[in-house]
């Protein structure tokens, strides 16, 4: 595969429900600076060169909601299509996958709840991922991370300077990240809430780029009034 033959399609989950929000409304679709969460989202993957095409990932009760409210009324042309979601991140995904139907090189995977995306961290993840087979965004940790058993008792403690924690957006070779899904069915791995997970266990190596502190995942209230905050101040 040469260089010049890569192309991009951006999957957008977006399915879920986020109960720890404590809406009535589904967390995407809430109100961040006048427009919905996931509409902020998508208009990042819209001006962004490098992507050709997106898919969006929509509750299934949702998508002639997501057609009509996000995807038309805010001139996101680049919306090939809209799918049902699954029942957890997981399928998600993996639907969105395979609805690109191989037609395109490189599979980029971004939260549909994380709306601070910069530019320039979306710029850094694209162009490692065209030496690189797969990369993620990533902070390193600030703060000491222990591995507990279920009685809240430490087994161990890890060395800080190694653990990253890991963020989107994410991209994959096309055939890389459908395999690591299929297999993951197949083989029953569940609950796999990290993309990049599932390729490793295929064998491919992952490399990091180092994300941005702006670039939050809306599930909490707080979060929320976060995500406004750091759009304001933009």
């Amino acid at each position: 595969m040469t260089q010049a033959s890569l192309n991009t399609v951006a999957v957008i989950p977006a399915a879920g429900f986020g109960i720890r929000m404590k809406s009535k409304r589904a967390k995407q679709f809430l109100s961040l600076d006048g427009r919905p969460i996931l509409a902020v989202t998508l208009l990042h993957f819209q001006e962004c060169n490098e992507v050709d095409r997106i898919v969006l990932v929509a509750p299934s009760g949702d998508v002639d909601y997501c057609r009509e409210h996000i995807v038309e009324e805010f001139g996101l042309t680049k919306v090939e299509t809209i799918v049902p979601g699954g029942e957890r991140r997981q399928d998600s995904v993996r639907l969105g996958i395979q609805a690109t139907e191989g037609k395109f090189d490189r599979v980029l995977i971004h939260d549909g709840v994380r709306p601070v995306i910069e530019a320039a961290l979306l710029k850094r993840v694209l162009d490692a991922a065209r030496t690189h087979r797969a990369v993620i965004a990533a902070l390193p940790a600030k703060e000491t991370v222990k591995e507990v058993d279920d009685r809240g008792e430490v087994v161990r403690t890890y060395d800080r300077r190694r653990v990253w924690m890991v963020q989107t957006p994410q991209v994959f070779r096309y055939q890389d990240i459908l395999k690591a899904h299929t297999l993951a069915l197949a083989e029953g791995w569940e609950e796999a809430t990290d993309d990049a997970l599932l390729v490793e266990r295929l064998g491919v190596s992952v490399t990091i780029v180092e994300g941005s502190e702006k670039n939050i995942k809306v599930t909490t209230p707080y979060d929320l009034e976060l995500a406004r905050f750091l759009l304001s101040a933009s």
